[in-house]
């Protein structure tokens, strides 16, 4: 917040709140593997917005979507590169 990263700020908070979300439907703190889950389904709707948008011509939205995957994916566990698999 005190870095004025709007763009990454407003990420994070759609982020808490999905996972904030998750753990009242259910009544229960999340495990890791599911927050994991959580982002990983984020960073497909992005995905699938950033198509829409990009089909649609609509550059500029699809800019702020490509940020908001890249912000995502910070909070993902790397890929096993093809030397360590």
């Amino acid at each position: 917040m005190r870095a004025k990263a709007a763009e990454r700020l407003t990420t994070l908070r759609f982020l808490l709140a999905a996972v904030k979300q998750k753990e009242v439907d259910e009544r229960r703190d999340l495990t890791d593997a599911e927050i994991t889950a959580i982002i990983e389904k984020q960073v497909k709707q992005r995905r699938e917005s950033i198509a829409a948008f990009e089909q649609a011509v609509r550059t500029e939205t699809a800019d702020q979507e490509k940020a908001e995957m890249a912000v995502l994916q910070e909070f993902l566990p790397q890929a096993a590169s093809p030397e360590e698999a």
